[in-house]
């Protein structure tokens, strides 16, 4: 008997860049907007596959994003990179620990991993004698091989932020690829037939690390998703103004955005 795909459900927990929306000491027309959709935490969603509760990325804002949006119980971490506006809320989880009544398994690549270990030290130190509450983490490395949580399938995206090979991740017929600004052919194959892609379009201007907007809408059309939200959003591109410019099929995704497939 085939197993039928899983129901993917997916939150928007952070739809921002790591300076976030609005930014310090900024008085753009967009950081002083009052349209709720331009106030953009760092970029993280919560995706709940099949009886799965996945967040991706711990976000700066990781406490605020969980309430403002209901997320009370997660079964796993998978981390994109090891960037701050991606991992510094990471101690927040300390509290799924406490409310499942066990450790949390954190998925990334080697070199993720790796960094995620030395930012948060105190949380991998052996200290049987401390009375310090700390996050109870089970790391688990990944590549580019497909990998389960629960009886879920997620296909790591392999993809170049900069530099810095990343990872976005496929879930059933949605995928998420932040922090990106270029995506190889062997994963444009991966992103074939896609319900709904989210996809990195930082600002209008070129950026060395991140898709620009033209450059995102080009690739959208390579790809062909049946809908498109862009991610990642600095403060030049306004909610509103920019969905009106934007090809049918592709908006701005906002922070408690909502949908499934």
């Amino acid at each position: 008997m085939t197993h039928s795909p899983s129901a993917v459900e997916v939150i928007v927990l952070g739809s921002g860049t790591s300076h976030g929306v609005p930014m310090i000491g900024c008085n753009c027309e967009v950081c002083t907007s009052s349209d709720p959709r331009d106030k953009r935490t760092r970029p993280s969603i919560f995706v709940r596959m099949g009886d799965q509760r996945i967040l991706v990325d711990t976000a700066t804002e990781l406490r605020l994003q969980c309430i403002a949006n209901g997320v009370e119980k997660v079964d796993a971490v998978l981390f994109t990179h090891h960037h701050a506006d991606h991992v510094t809320g990471l101690d927040d989880v300390r509290r799924f620990n406490w409310l499942m009544g066990r450790s949390l398994p954190c998925y990334g690549s080697k070199r993720t991993l790796a960094n995620v270990q030395k930012m948060f030290l105190y949380a991998f130190e052996h200290a049987p004698d401390s009375p310090h509450s700390r996050p109870e983490l089970e790391l688990h490395t990944i590549d580019a091989e497909p990998f389960t949580v629960g009886d879920e399938t997620i296909i790591p995206i392999p993809l170049i932020h900069g530099l810095l090979p990343v990872l976005g991740f496929r879930f059933g017929n949605v995928a998420y690829c932040t922090d990106c600004s270029h995506i190889p052919s062997e994963s444009i194959a991966l992103l074939q037939d896609l319900d709904v892609l989210m996809l990195d379009a930082v600002r209008r201007t070129p950026h060395p690390a991140h898709f620009n907007l033209e450059q995102a809408v080009e690739l959208t059309r390579t790809i062909r998703p049946r809908q498109t939200y862009f991610t990642h959003i600095a403060h030049q591109l306004g909610h509103e103004e920019t969905n009106r410019q934007l090809p049918a099929g592709i908006t701005l995704a906002y922070d408690g955005l909502r949908f499934s497939v």
